[in-house]
């Protein structure tokens, strides 16, 4: 496989991989509320394994600076269901979205690098099909 086909396969990825992190910052607003289901429980249990999961995925395919795995884990370990994020007092909530903050900017931030390296690939490969067929002529 390409190394472009990788890198667009990787980005792909980390757009559905920041998606579940949106979901996550959603049940932390219902918990804020307090306005929560059973279902919810199930989904944000669901929406944690998937975050935790491909954490390692991409770990294991690209460098990443921040947020650090230890600091994902933190994270989702500190928030073992909407029901007892719900219980806590608004500074502990609060702290949980200052964590998820930093770690969506940082998957932000690496999202796009990674579209950076894309577009440079992208122009290598123009620039060398150009070079291949002589370019275009006036």
């Amino acid at each position: 496989m390409s190394s472009n086909k990788k890198l667009d396969q990787l980005i792909i990825q980390l757009e559905n991989y920041i998606e579940c992190w949106k979901q996550f910052s959603h049940y932390i607003g219902l918990a804020r509320s307090k306005d929560f289901q059973q279902e919810d429980e199930m989904q944000f249990l669901e929406v944690k394994s998937v975050i935790t999961q491909e954490l390692e995925i991409i770990m294991a395919s690209v460098e990443v600076a921040s947020p650090s795995r230890e600091d994902v884990h933190t994270m989702i370990s500190g928030a073992p269901s909407i029901r007892y994020l719900s219980e806590l007092p608004d500074g502990s909530l609060r702290a949980i979205e200052n964590q998820w903050h930093k770690a969506y900017i940082g998957w932000q931030s690496l999202l796009g690098q990674l579209k950076v390296k894309q577009r440079e690939l992208d122009a290598e490969n123009v620039g060398w099909a150009s070079k291949l067929f002589g370019g275009k002529k006036k």
